[in-house]
């Protein structure tokens, strides 16, 4: 048996060691991995992993927002993993109920009602990425939140006391500085289609369009819908970028300076950069750790032989989410015994989800054959709805199975093993209560992973290994 085994090292470029071993013909697959990937904590940041490879797209360096490669270097507020998986699972509900066919109400633990409000935006509690761009002429540097769960782009704007505001590290943007600010008026049809995210009826004093945001953590920015410069790289400027320029923010949250939103609809900056730099095309690379960096890239790469492709779904309905259908799980090479109508309602990706949630069967087979996998190492107790950790005291390395997850067409996607399978030393999934909601991708599973975003073309690729 031994003979049959092929071991390879792998030595990543920011110095971690992984050896993955596959099992003769079987096409068992392993990856041995340092426990310390599990519970990053550099003090330095590395960019070597983290740029776009392809010269032809305006490419913005994305961090995790509490590390040392984030573009403004803050006062750690790092929440515990139990308050950050209680946020995400927060998001989770929301997310699930806005984009799920079914009519049953989701409750909570507590079984109190999780509400669900129609306007634009999701939860930006739980999101960990940001990226720095330029607002207004001339630009100010303004790190927002990066999104692809939410439509509209927003800021705090002057004026906006301490008591409206939550106190940012890089100044407000004060609109009354650029020479290309506006506010939308209030009968302009800019307006008018923000009709989902307006309260009562829209206008401010001076007759210009206000916008009202309900977050399912229930944090509610209102302010006024603009027009500026949002410039995202030398030379690359959209002109006339409608997003929020916020006075007021309830609650209020020590977080970046605002949300850059990424959804699929008109607001999003995917299609409003899209007549001058996207083509209606931009994708993800979320870095393995806090301390590197991974990118944002607007427009087709150059070359896409290294992608797998799978359709991107449109649900008339619930038209926001980037929606797919996955087809099959596989652990350690070998496919789980999951019929193909328990992921009737697929699932969407979302940057801003931590944590993935799968459909109750999917999920339950995805843990029966994980813990097999790392029968020996000794479970630990349950952390939240994390309900598969493991204790890996006195181990340096330990021998992670491979994950994937493969999608309508066939596209197969190994998840990272070092960064994108364990979080703090738990299977970064959980469960639906049943297979009739809406399953989510989350942030850790796609570290490393670049996600291209076609939308022109109706289809999102997946790159492995591209930061």
């Amino acid at each position: 048996m031994v003979s049959s085994l092929l071991l390879t090292l792998l030595v990543c470029s920011y110095g971690s060691i992984a050896l993955v071993l596959a099992a003769g013909h079987h096409g068992h697959k392993f990856t041995v991995v340092p426990t310390a990937s599990f519970h990053s904590s550099e003090a330095s940041c590395s960019t070597t992993r983290g740029t776009d490879p392809h010269s032809n797209r305006v490419s913005v360096p994305l961090a995790h927002r509490n590390g040392p490669c984030a573009p403004v270097q803050t006062t750690k507020h790092e929440l515990s993993l139990a308050e950050m998986l209680r946020r995400d699972r927060e998001r989770t509900e929301h997310v699930t109920r806005r984009v799920s066919k079914s009519k049953r109400r989701l409750q909570s633990d507590d079984d109190a009602v999780v509400s669900v409000p129609a306007q634009l935006g999701s939860s930006y509690n739980s999101q960990m990425y940001v990226v720095t761009v330029g607002l207004g002429t001339p630009a100010v540097p303004q790190t927002l939140i990066m999104d692809t769960g939410s439509e509209l782009t927003w800021v705090q704007c002057k004026p906006c006391n301490s008591t409206d505001c939550y106190t940012q590290r890089l100044p407000l943007f004060d609109p009354s500085t650029s020479s290309t600010y506006s506010p939308v008026p209030c009968d302009s049809p800019e307006c008018r289609a923000l009709a989902a995210g307006i309260d009562g009826d829209g206008c401010t004093d001076n007759w210009d369009c206000a916008y009202k945001i309900r977050y399912g953590s229930g944090a509610v920015p209102t302010g006024t819908y603009s027009r500026d410069a949002l410039t995202l790289a030398p030379g690359a400027v959209v002109d006339s970028f409608l997003f929020g320029c916020g006075h007021h923010q309830d609650p209020k949250f020590d977080m970046a300076d605002g949300i850059l939103g990424l959804g699929r609809l008109p607001q999003s900056l995917a299609w409003q950069a899209s007549a001058s730099h996207t083509g209606g095309v931009f994708s993800l690379c979320l870095p393995p750790t806090g301390g590197s960096t991974g990118f944002l890239a607007l427009g087709a790469p150059n070359d896409t032989s290294g992608f797998v492709f799978t359709p991107l779904l449109t649900i008339d309905e619930q038209p926001w989410f980037y929606q797919l259908m996955p087809t099959g799980i596989s652990v350690a090479g070998e496919p789980l015994d999951i019929p193909p109508a328990v992921f009737r309602e697929g699932v969407i990706t979302d940057s801003g989800m931590v944590i993935s949630v799968l459909q109750a069967t999917a999920y339950a087979a995805l843990r029966a054959a994980f813990r097999r996998a790392m029968a020996e190492y000794p479970l630990a107790p349950p952390v939240g709805h994390l309900d598969t950790c493991y204790n890996f005291t006195g181990y340096d390395n330990v021998t992670v199975p491979t994950v994937s997850l493969t999608f309508r067409g066939g596209a197969t996607v190994d998840l990272d093993a070092e960064s994108g399978v364990l979080l703090d030393g738990c299977l970064a999934f959980w469960g639906q209560r049943g297979d009739e909601y809406t399953g989510i991708i989350g942030s850790v599973n796609q570290r490393t992973i670049e996600v291209l975003y076609d939308m022109p073309r109706g289809k999102v690729g997946f790159r492995t290994g591209a930061c």
